[in-house]
């Protein structure tokens, strides 16, 4: 019996979150989290991506993971991604005009990428906040491979000639593959978790495989999910530029970030 309460009670999550997430946007339940990046050569950060969470008013934090696919499924992720967009392009100006001028990262899926208007929200958006395109990411993941889209390689050269970065999300796993990167011309590859936190062994291999690829491409190389010393021993022997990861800075609050770039030393081990 208590199974099928525990089955009831699931069902009846999933149901609130179904029934009250087409309207999360607009009321100002989906928010950003930051998770900081940090230059592996001199530890100071130079970067945040920017992580959407949904505070929903009866159940609180809820993490991407439970209501993303949701959002996809219902059609919604444009909504949810121009606001991710928005709260990237706010938190770096902020950055900016406070003097530390730190890239913000923001994801986008291959389901914006379909739309041509995602290219007129991002020149809308840097000309609202006066920002420099440098400072803004976009770290192109997918479930689909973009290859497949060929709209969506258009769009994203579109973005390119905005002056923004395109970065590769999880390259080494699912559908990033050199041929995409190749295609979408980016300038930023970000090595997948699995990779980097298998520090011996067959993924260790391609781990090396990875950045070879990315350094040959003239590419700026962030290993993500870093949990361990030894990981971080790892990512700075291959000479990778950035990292993030648990071991450094879990995702926070901009008033966090805030803190640490105004007592702005070194973080990563030395």
């Amino acid at each position: 019996m208590q199974v099928g309460r525990s089955i009831v009670h699931l069902d009846d999550r999933r149901a609130l979150l179904e029934r009250d997430l087409p309207r999360a946007a607009v009321r100002g339940e989906i928010v950003a989290f930051f998770q900081p990046q940090f230059s592996l050569e001199t530890g100071e950060v130079v970067g945040a991506e920017a992580l959407s969470r949904w505070i929903h008013p009866q159940l609180g934090l809820i993490a991407p993971g439970e209501f993303i696919p949701m959002a996809e499924r219902l059609g919604l992720v444009g909504g949810i991604g121009d606001v991710m967009l928005r709260l990237g392009c706010n938190a770096a100006r902020d950055w900016q005009n406070q003097g530390h001028p730190i890239e913000v990262a923001v994801n986008v899926s291959i389901l914006q990428l379909r739309n041509s208007t995602i290219v007129d929200t991002v020149a809308g958006l840097l000309g609202e906040f006066s920002l420099a395109p440098s400072l803004l990411t976009l770290e192109v993941t997918e479930t689909t491979p973009v290859t497949d889209v060929p709209e969506a390689i258009d769009i994203v050269h579109r973005l390119s000639t905005l002056g923004v970065n395109i970065s590769i999300d999880d390259f080494g796993a699912a559908y990033a593959s050199p041929e995409q990167v190749i295609a979408l011309q980016a300038t930023e590859l970000k090595v997948d978790q699995s990779l980097v936190q298998e520090t011996r062994g067959a993924h260790a291999e391609d781990l090396a495989r990875a950045v070879a690829f990315g350094k040959a491409q003239g590419m700026r190389l962030v290993a993500e999910g870093i949990e361990t010393e030894a990981q971080l021993a790892r990512v700075r022997e291959l000479h990778c530029d950035r990292g993030q990861g648990y071991l450094l800075s879990r995702p926070t609050t901009k008033a966090d970030v805030d803190s640490l770039l105004v007592g702005a030393g070194p973080h990563p081990r030395g």
